[in-house]
């Protein structure tokens, strides 16, 4: 399931009743993957279905919510230590290794369920959940963002990023889903083509700068977190 979101207080079509609970966000992922191999960089995203209640007609990265099980995924390659720091400051002491390995597992999950990219080896006897074993050995940690209060679903999602050549992927190798429609490679400094939640785009903007500042997309990296405090969106550095 993809997790775009508004940086409005309210969505469009919230109805009455969601803006006066406060729903408690559930743990998300998304990723950003990166085709490095012309002059400018470009991210894939693809369009959610018209059908879809919540952001439909939007174009996102591919994404959505932690399930259950995700923790239980067996995985190759692990993550970068300085990413998991990362993800433990975000996510507070409490959060065990096993839960943020898991967003990270999430994230390639989402992507080879909406855009059939397996990033990863060969299936092994014991993963019988997904058909390919997760890599999580490149992935950068680049954005959180939480879902403002007023909306009828609530997200707290965690954005990775990595580069198809670093990760074996073939930029053609991408099929529409379910999920996601007209997939599409998007120039990360030229998005006029697709229309976009503005979170989505003030992320993407993010990861510009990010590239302008060392295109190599260093492990580690200040992390930008965006919520919603007192009524106002804010913006801090993780």
């Amino acid at each position: 399931m993809t997790v775009p979101m508004d940086v409005q207080p309210r969505a469009p079509g919230a109805r009455p009743e969601a803006a006066k609970r406060s729903l408690r966000p559930r743990d998300a992922a998304s990723i950003m993957l990166l085709d490095r191999s012309r002059e400018n960089v470009r991210v894939l995203m693809g369009r959610r279905n018209k059908a879809h209640v919540f952001m439909p007609d939007l174009h996102v990265f591919p994404g959505g919510r932690r399930d259950a099980t995700d923790h239980r995924l067996p995985w190759g390659g692990d993550i970068h230590p300085a990413v998991l720091e990362r993800l433990q400051a975000a996510c507070g002491q409490h959060a065990t290794q096993s839960r943020l390995r898991a967003l990270a597992l999430a994230a390639l999950r989402e992507l080879h369920e909406e855009a059939n990219i397996a990033i990863g080896g060969p299936k092994t006897s014991g993963n019988s959940l997904l058909p390919f074993l997760p890599d999580l050995t490149n992935l950068r940690y680049m954005a959180r963002a939480i879902t403002p209060p007023g909306h009828p679903r609530r997200f707290d999602t965690h954005f990775f990023a990595v580069f198809t050549d670093e990760a074996g992927i073939e930029p053609t190798d991408i099929r529409d889903s379910r999920e996601l429609e007209d997939l599409r490679w998007i120039d990360v400094n030229d998005a006029s083509a697709v229309t976009m939640p503005d979170i989505t785009g003030i992320i993407l903007g993010d990861l510009r700068a990010s590239l302008q500042a060392d295109a190599s997309l260093p492990f580690g990296g200040p992390v930008p977190f965006y919520s919603t405090r007192h009524g106002r969106f804010v913006r801090d550095l993780l």
